[in-house]
Order: structure tokens, then sequence, then C-alpha cells
């Protein structure tokens, strides 16, 4: 039987009488690509920092690569490529030297690594750090994360502050390194970014594991956003054909200002998307745009709740690589 590479049961971390979580379990398989969502301050960097022991559990039972963080110490460290949500970098020297410094922690990264991610993502290494727009020195902690082809991947928010087209190379590593073997746990508020990486996805809300499912039942909690005009009826024919489609709520439709025969409208669709777009596609559609899907909102309707305030975890703590 294969170890998990992640293995947490009964996990609990408090700040005195603040729970950030509340005896957690969870496993993540050897080779996959496992998401974690949720609200700010659900427990999504708390768990990734005691995974890397920044910080230590109140109680229950770690295991990372099958070793316990606290005791392996610094050499299951260098089996591991952590991305932090809030990066910092040392902005005196350029992103070589600083991938240098790193590789020194870390362990033997081949130059070519270093050079053919830089290259994928776009990011000039000979430039100092303090230079960089923020999206660049997420690039940086990307590379350093990767470059000595770890067993295992810590990536809290890996994509904030990237544009669309490196955000899509990013996936393709995170692929890339699913098929080579290794284990990637990340983070994420972007919907369409778990569904096209993860291939099981947690949700936490308030330190607590509110669900453990594959991709697609996750697609079940989006909520969609659409807005269009649209000809073929009136406003009240629309309206009421619309509103007898499942799933459909805060809709609104109108005779458009600026054509007698054109009418407006506006709703949201929570899970399958299909009915109400077969629906109106019986229509002249004018325009039509779908927004994309808000993880956090899809998370808290299906659970019937309000974000919570940040753990004092997920707004304090050592932020760097490490």
């Amino acid at each position: 039987m294969t170890i998990p590479a992640i293995d947490v049961r009964g996990l609990t971390k408090k700040y005195g009488r603040t729970t950030a979580l509340d005896g957690i379990d969870l496993q993540v398989e050897t080779g996959s690509v496992f998401g974690v969502i949720g609200p700010n301050g659900a427990g999504k960097t708390t768990t990734m920092r005691l995974l890397l022991d920044i910080i230590r559990p109140t109680s229950g039972d770690i295991r990372v690569l099958g070793e316990n963080p606290r005791a392996a110490g610094r050499a299951l460290r260098r089996r591991i490529g952590f991305l932090p949500g809030e990066l910092r970098l040392d902005a005196r020297i350029t992103g070589h030297s600083l991938l240098d410094h790193y590789a020194q922690i870390s362990g033997p990264t081949e130059p070519a690594v270093i050079s053919s991610l830089a290259d994928r993502l776009g990011l000039d290494l000979s430039r100092p750090v303090r230079t960089l727009s923020k999206g660049n020195k997420q690039k940086l902690g990307i590379v350093q994360a990767f470059m000595h082809r770890p067993p295992l991947l810590v990536l809290d928010e890996p994509t904030s502050g990237l544009d669309p087209i490196v955000q899509q190379e990013f996936l393709t590593l995170v692929k890339e390194a699913s098929i080579a073997g290794q284990t990637v746990f990340l983070s994420s508020h972007v919907l369409s970014e778990i569904q096209q990486a993860a291939d099981s996805v947690a949700i936490l809300r308030a330190g607590n594991v509110i669900s453990v499912s594959d991709v697609d039942s996750l697609r079940l909690t989006a909520v969609r956003r659409i807005r269009g005009r649209v000809r073929g009826a009136d406003a009240a024919t629309i309206d009421r054909v619309l509103r007898a489609v499942p799933h459909v709520s805060g809709l609104t439709v109108s005779v458009a200002p600026d054509a007698v025969d054109a009418v407006t409208l506006t709703a949201t669709v929570e899970g399958d998307i299909d009915p109400f777009i077969t629906t109106i596609a019986q229509l002249s559609i004018l325009d039509l745009a779908v927004e994309e899907p808000d993880l956090e909102e899809s998370v808290l309707r299906l659970y019937g709740s309000s974000p919570t305030e940040g753990s004092p975890a997920e707004e304090k703590g050592n932020s760097d690589v490490r």
C-alpha cells in the first residue's frame, strides 16, 4: 500500500481562545494534485505552515512524505518546494543570485532547469529583485519552488499577480510535475484554476474540512452571473420562462432603452448552467456574458454561512521562502 504524501489526523491549531484548525483530517495521495479552497481565514495557510513545521500544532498527527515534520526537520524541507502566500524576497540581489542561494538550501539544482523555468514564465533573472513587479516576483517564487524537482510542492495562492498567459503556463508545470510523480498541494480562490489543475479538492471553512471531492463534484457548487440582451419575446414572457429553469435566482428582465424589441437580463445560476443556456438559445441573442464562477460565494451558498474573520495564522507568521 502506497504511503500518502500528506497524512493529517485530528490536526488542531489554537491561538489562545481562537481555533484556527479544529481537528481536521486530510490524506493526499502520492503523485496527485490536491487543491484546498475556502474563504479567507478558513485555515488554508495555517495548514501549509504546519506541514512545513513553520508553526507547531496544538494537537493531532502530521506525516509528510512519511515523516513527522518536526522530527525530520531540515532534511524533509529539502524535499519540499514551498511557495508562501505572502512572498518575501531579498531585494538587494539579482534573481540569479537569489536562486543560487536557495539552491544551497534545497539541494542540487541543474542550471538548465532554472533557465528553462525562467524562460517558460518570461522571467529575466539578471534583474535586481527590487526592480521586479509583483507578478515577476511571483514567477521567481515559482521557479525556486519547482527548480530542485522536489517530491512534494506546497503552493499557497501560486498564481497571485500572474497574467492569464503565465497562469496557463503555471498550470502546465503542475500537470507535468504530477505526471513525473511529484505531489502538488495548492490553495486557490480561482475556481477555474482548481478545476484545471486538481484531482481532488478539499473545502475548508472556519478551520474545518467541510468536504473532500473530485473536481466534477465541485462544479455543482459553482455560482455564475449572466448578463445579456436578447430578442424574440417580450420581457414578461422571458422572465416567466427563465424563472422556470432550475437553480436560477436574482433574475431581472427589462426592455433595453436603446431598442424597443431588445430585452436585457441579468441572472445568477447555481450549478449546471446548461439548462439556462439551452433555454435562452431559443431566442435571438444579441450579446451574452457569463462571469467566472465566484468560488467563495459558491462555497458560502452551499454551506449557508458568511466569511469568517482571518485567523491569526492567516494574518501573521513567517512567510519567507524556506
